[in-house]
């Protein structure tokens, strides 16, 4: 593997100018937005069995759960008197209000919390010290913090002094507004709280707004070619493969933060897979009809470009479903893709990683049983997933700010796009419970297209990102994709977290990422001798792709080809596609 660095002197297009967005002005912080929608591929669904059971095996330890019993009896003790310890941290929101400081009654009751939470997350860590499986702990730790967050006392009316105080100063109408959103959320919403007001934002219009034309569709997906922004482009495209969980414009968000808007204005030829949302009706739907539709979407770029290989970019489950593929080209000794890049994807599931608390035989069980019975995994259940590994912040803040307070949910493109979700067919998702867990990506055992996967086979010169933050895929089991494809290998750490680095366009003053450490001896190594850069991993790979995407020529007055005309414009029909989905079980 080799560590290599962007070259500054690779010409660049100038970047587009944003162009204004239809939407009112947005109340919610940037940074705070993204934070909410840290998400990822969800395996499993979540369920009162499983949590009790993490619950259990954190509390199955009699000489902990004593000692932290006394050590908790004395802390209520102390806080009775007086204690100045077990203070709120300044950025926890839930104590923002000052009665939380100066009401005598609610500065203990925030004490008396605090000092449970910390006993809880003591025999957490007692218990790790003793479990044999990592995993176990991670589900206990899952557990234990969907515990500790719903026992907040700022989840209840009493509880909250600021909720209060805004039904007092609104004579209850925000209750009543509270009210009636909960019961809009127990309609619509399976009883979770609402996280964004979809209808500030319609897809075509304010989101994913790219100029391009759908060139290719069939039953599984279309193939958007984004129309070029520059006098000339590279001869060799790109196909971006995102995840088929979720819509795929989290890449082509509002003008100035859309991925896609960024890499044609570099130059760059781009062309999109655009995934069909599944209905129970395309329950038999596996990794081979993901993989075939790659196959096709590949042959169609390389039609209507007329270039012999294409660069590819998966993005999570998506770089799951390139890998796959790129292993079936390699053994057909098919050249077609020059080279490949992985946004924040996770091959070896051998690593550890939050998700790990979703690995109980009996919970995968569950939820397999649960897929092959509604012929999907629907998007409803997925999105809990996702909530519930963030339950302070993708759960219990709504229900304070949308019941409580009786406020609307926040406006924000990333939020927006969080809420539409997809389904996933109840054949894909048994094969990605076997991925997770019996890591058959590393390990063998898993077929697609008639051949083995064997990622060593991959010999292209490949892209992996990274993101510090990422508690879904660790960027120490991104770095590892570096380890298991032979061919040159690139690896970039970005500052933020899983969506928070995919959303990251140049010109953020916050963002940063590490580049170009040595190789070989794993990712600490790496980044103990890595370059830190101001930016973002865009502009990386950005330098990167176009090394390798051939000369200049002049950009193509219309997009498409003679076998595969333009059908209709961007963004296409699937992803405004609203199949109904069952409720969640």
């Amino acid at each position: 593997m080799t560590a290599t660095r962007p070259d500054r002197t690779t010409p660049e297009a100038a970047v587009r100018r944003p162009r204004p967005v239809a939407a009112e002005p947005l109340p919610v912080d940037e940074d705070e937005a993204t934070a909410l929608v840290e998400g990822g591929e969800a395996v499993g669904i979540p369920s009162s069995l499983g949590v009790l059971k993490g619950i259990a095996s954190a509390l199955a330890q009699p000489g902990p759960v004593t000692r932290g019993a006394g050590r908790l009896l004395r802390d209520w003790a102390s806080i009775a008197r007086g204690t100045d310890e077990h203070r709120p941290s300044a950025r926890d929101r839930r104590f923002a209000d000052p009665a939380w400081s100066v009401n005598p009654v609610y500065r203990r009751l925030a004490q008396g919390y605090l000092a449970l939470g910390s006993q809880l997350d003591r025999l957490v860590a007692e218990y790790e010290q003793s479990a044999g499986d990592w995993h176990d702990v991670e589900r206990a730790r899952f557990a234990v913090g969907i515990l500790t967050s719903a026992l907040a006392p700022t989840n209840t009316l009493p509880g909250n002094p600021a909720a209060l105080k805004r039904a007092f100063d609104t004579a209850g109408a925000s209750l009543v507004r509270g009210a009636r959103q909960f019961a809009s959320d127990v309609r619509r919403n399976g009883g979770m709280p609402a996280q964004t007001d979809r209808s500030a934002f319609t897809v075509g219009e304010d989101l994913a707004v790219t100029p391009g034309d759908v060139v290719h569709r069939d039953d599984v997906a279309e193939v958007i070619e984004y129309r070029p922004s520059t006098p000339t482009v590279h001869e060799r495209p790109l196909l971006v493969v995102p995840p088929p969980i979720g819509r795929y414009y989290f890449l082509d968000l509002r003008p100035g933060r859309s991925f896609v808007e960024y890499a044609v204005s570099r130059g760059l030829r781009v062309f999109m897979v655009s995934w069909r949302n599944p209905s129970a009706a395309q329950a038999d739907w596996d990794i081979d009809t993901y993989a075939g539709a790659i196959v096709r979407a590949l042959d169609v770029v390389k039609d209507v470009s007329g270039s012999e290989d294409v660069n590819t970019l998966g993005f999570c489950a998506g770089g799951i479903l390139q890998s796959t593929v790129l292993s079936h080209l390699a053994a057909r000794g098919d050249h077609g893709v020059h080279s490949a890049s992985y946004g924040v994807t996770l091959l070896d599931f051998g690593t550890r990683a939050p998700i790990g608390a979703f690995s109980a035989p009996r919970m995968l069980e569950m939820a397999r049983a649960s897929s092959r019975r509604n012929g999907l995994i629907s998007a409803r259940s997925l999105g809990a997933v996702f909530s519930w590994m963030r339950p302070d912040d993708l759960v219990f803040n709504y229900v304070v700010s949308n019941w409580l307070m009786g406020e609307r949910p926040p406006v924000f493109d990333i939020l927006a796009w969080n809420a539409d979700g997809t389904n996933l067919p109840a054949a894909l998702h048994g094969q990605f419970l076997d991925i997770f867990r019996a890591n058959t990506l590393v390990t063998g055992g898993l077929r697609v297209l008639g051949t083995p996967v064997d990622l060593s086979r991959i010999t292209v010169p490949v892209f992996v990102t990274g993101a510090v933050n990422d508690h879904l895929t660790p960027w120490t089991g991104c770095y590892r994709t570096t380890e298991l494809v032979s061919g040159p290998a690139t690896f970039v750490l970005s500052n933020a977290g899983h969506i928070a680095s995919l959303v990251n366009p140049p010109g953020n003053p916050k963002a940063s990422y590490l580049v170009g450490g040595e190789p070989g001896a794993g990712a600490e190594h790496w980044r103990e001798t890595a370059e830190k850069r101001t930016g973002t991993w865009w502009e990386a790979w950005a330098d990167w792709v176009l090394e390798r995407s051939g000369e200049r020529r002049p950009a193509p007055a219309s997009t498409g080809s003679a076998r595969h005309p333009a059908l209709e414009p961007a963004p296409g029909s699937y992803v405004r596609d609203r199949t109904p989905s069952p409720a969640a079980g």
